[in-house]
């Protein structure tokens, strides 16, 4: 009895002088764990933080190499005062663009667009923006030898809504045609409203009549496409013909 009594006491000592060390040891690797865990969750939120910086200030840069191209094609223009530039809005004036009356690209002002077409796309593009082409006319009604159709057209335009119309989609042909996405570029016609000078005299009219491009954002997916907002334009200003 005295030696059972003896050997509990033993393994009782022993059991309290056991080392806890691997308990330690064990408890340690559980927050090393836990610290590397944390450390990596860290250091990915970091990277991730950084790469969207990286990210952010690559496309800051390239839109303002777009800018600064497109900036450069309107340079002269702007200096021969053929072009104005108001909030990011480009106005050319109609006497560039066309003949009185007419909605036929002269020379001068295909030119024009030829030369801003491809800076233009390549803003766009840095900056996925569409560009809004807008017709405007002077208040004075259309005269009877204006034609609409094109060259060659047989059919008189109906009045200052057509005709602006019709120059507004004359300008979005020719920039898809220089290169511009279809998908990037739509038609307005705004006729007499939005007069930029008086109509009362000549140099007033001759403001107003002309042709904006605007930069805007892109219409949020499952609306109108750009080309259709355009054909709705032609359309309407066909409808009101007849």
């Amino acid at each position: 009895m005295g030696e059972a009594q003896h050997g509990d006491v033993a393994e009782a000592d022993l059991e309290a002088n056991a080392p806890v060390w691997p308990v330690f040891a064990d408890l340690m690797s559980g927050l090393v764990g836990a610290l590397v865990l944390i450390l990596l969750c860290v250091l990915g939120a970091q990277y991730e933080l950084s790469s969207r910086l990286d990210r952010e200030v690559q496309q800051r840069q390239l839109e303002a190499q777009r800018r600064q191209a497109l900036e450069q094609a309107l340079a002269g223009p702007l200096a021969a005062g053929r072009v104005t530039l108001d909030h990011g809005r480009i106005g050319i004036a109609g006497s560039v663009l066309f003949a009185f009356n007419s909605a036929d690209l002269q020379p001068e002002g295909r030119q024009l667009l030829k030369s801003l077409a491809a800076p233009l796309g390549a803003y766009l593009k840095a900056r996925d923006e569409v560009l809004m082409v807008s017709g405007f006319t002077d208040d004075r009604a259309v005269r009877a030898g204006g034609k609409a159709g094109g060259k060659g057209g047989e059919r008189p335009f109906a009045d200052n809504w057509e005709l602006s119309a019709q120059r507004a989609l004359t300008v979005t042909r020719a920039l898809i045609e220089e290169g511009v996405p279809a998908a990037n570029v739509f038609a307005a016609a705004f006729g007499a409203q939005q007069p930029v000078a008086s109509n009362a005299d000549a140099e007033g009219r001759a403001r107003n009549r002309r042709v904006e491009m605007a930069p805007m954002a892109r219409p949020a997916r499952g609306g109108a496409p750009a080309a259709s907002a355009a054909a709705a334009v032609a359309s309407s200003a066909q409808s009101d013909h007849g």
